[in-house]
């Protein structure tokens, strides 16, 4: 269930926001949904919940990467 809110940004976050949903050709809340599912790392949480009989070697392994690849960002 998707519920409205707002949001209160920057002018000039606001405008990269729009550019980038444009570019994308997605919608601006999208990109918003997709920045604070990374930033709350809910998409590793997604990820470890697809992987059958995930162990601890192989947890810990794709925590790390995603850790990594979040720090890149």
């Amino acid at each position: 269930m998707k519920l409205k809110t707002t949001i209160y940004l920057e002018d000039a976050l606001l405008r990269a926001l729009k550019i980038a949903a444009a570019r994308a050709g997605i919608r601006e809340y999208q990109i918003v949904e997709r920045a604070l599912r990374a930033y709350l790392g809910m998409d590793l949480l997604g990820k470890v919940g697809t992987q059958p009989r995930l162990g601890e070697k192989k947890g810990l392994a794709l925590a790390y990467r995603e850790l990594r690849r979040s720090r890149r960002r």
